[in-house]
């Protein structure tokens, strides 16, 4: 009797810590929220001058409103802006509904990283090509919209994406030639 009850508890445990370790697995990934139906734009609406491609008609976009977790060296792609008035950034910044220089180390984060706003004004590490910089979040790169009016009719931004000034691209060394899109890690700083 004494081993089919210690039988039944090591299977309950085991059951358990199945359960849980599925549970904390799916609590770490990041699924698409949805999808967006590319539509074509009114003439010239597209942002002419930006190297973003706009949505194509019925192209199916997923969204996120989640991003893969922070840890001390979060993978992500580094992607550049302006975020002058007249760049390529549109609008002002999200934060504090201002313009920024190219010349400063400013960055935009895909929405799960911006939280809501909750990392505005905050410094983050950005680091590749044996370098680090740091750079200030001052905007969203919305991956949970997109194809509209009110995103330039481009596309919504992937999950794991830092938008980043021309001052971060100069920081890390990287040529000039090669800026567009780079493998990186970021942590908060």
């Amino acid at each position: 009797m004494k081993n089919v009850v210690l039988q039944t508890s090591f299977c309950v445990t085991l059951v358990i810590l199945i359960i849980s370790n599925s549970l904390q697995t799916n609590a770490h990934t990041c699924e698409p929220s949805g999808h967006i139906r590319g539509k074509l734009p009114p003439p010239g609406q597209c942002m002419e001058n930006s190297d973003s491609l706009c949505c194509i008609p019925h192209k199916l976009y997923s969204t996120y409103t989640c991003s893969p977790p922070v840890s001390a060296n979060t993978n992500a792609t580094l992607t550049i802006t302006s975020f002058e008035k007249g760049g390529d950034g549109g609008a002002p910044s999200k934060c504090d509904k201002r313009y920024h220089s190219d010349g400063i180390p400013v960055v935009a984060l895909s929405t799960g990283w911006y939280k809501n706003g909750e990392r505005c004004r905050n410094f983050i590490m950005i680091h590749a090509n044996g370098r680090s910089v740091k750079a200030k979040v001052v905007d969203e790169c919305d991956s949970s919209m997109g194809c509209d009016k009110d995103h330039e009719y481009l596309p919504p931004c992937q999950n794991n994406i830092v938008v980043a000034s021309k001052a971060v691209w100069e920081g890390l060394g990287v040529p000039k030639t090669s800026w567009g899109e780079l493998h990186i890690t970021w942590n908060d700083a």
